[in-house]
């Protein structure tokens, strides 16, 4: 899948070359022209990171910074401005930019921070999203890692920790193989025989809870791991 670039930028000429070249470089770009949309494009758009003008018509490209970051603390954030000084720099930083690239620029530097910097934030990103994330929906079924509940068509399951964390990583690799190493390595923080065998207990209960739900099924990986079905 193509990382996303929000790119705002004013300049016929420019905005045009650049998009080219990220389009170019394997990236999906949305391109807007006017400060005032950049906002209401970057909630419907969700980019992997964004690319900002500083002068820009309605609304200049520090404030949209600060209010990305008002609803997104992990999206990285570009400056592009002509303005050169010190303090311009520092306020690009102050108001949440991760980079700022003077005018004029080669496409290589761009593309080489837009890599750098989607590295950079990729973990963070994603464990984020890990965190924020408590309840799962697969086939008919819900699971609350808070609550530690399971709720399917015969009602609602109290799991141990454990099991929720198991059901919880197999959710999350539905439709693929969740390694038994991994998976002990994460939950257990060991993959010693007795703990091999204390996770085939917890998926045989899995199992059992989940047995009656139509279009669900989880699969042995002989040797590998487990896979969820749905």
């Amino acid at each position: 899948m193509s990382n996303k670039v929000l790119y705002v930028e004013d300049e016929p000429f420019l905005s045009r070359i650049v998009s080219d070249g990220l389009k170019a470089s394997g990236y999906e770009v949305n391109l807007i022209t006017d400060g005032k949309k950049a906002l209401p494009a970057f909630e419907s758009f969700r980019p992997d990171i964004c690319v900002l003008d500083i002068m820009l018509p309605s609304k200049d490209g520090y404030t949209i910074a600060e209010e990305i970051r008002m609803i997104d603390d992990t999206v990285p954030i570009i400056f592009l401005s002509a303005k050169s000084l010190t303090e311009d720099v520092v306020k690009g930083f102050k108001t949440g930019g991760n980079d700022y690239l003077r005018k004029p620029f080669s496409m290589d530097e761009l593309l080489v921070r837009i890599e750098a910097l989607l590295q950079r934030f990729a973990g963070k990103r994603e464990a984020m999203a890990e965190q924020k994330e408590t309840r799962f929906t697969f086939g008919t079924c819900t699971l609350d890692t808070v609550q530690q509940v399971l709720t399917t068509s015969k009602g609602l399951h109290t799991l141990s920790f454990k099991e929720s964390a198991l059901l919880e990583m197999l959710i999350r690799r539905k439709n693929d193989i969740l390694e038994r190493q991994e998976a002990l390595l994460r939950i257990w923080n060991d993959d010693s025989y007795y703990n091999t065998r204390s996770m085939d207990v917890f998926m045989t209960h899995i199992r059992k809870l989940l047995k009656d739900e139509p279009g669900i099924q989880i699969l042995s990986i002989r040797s590998v791991g487990y896979k969820l079905v749905c």
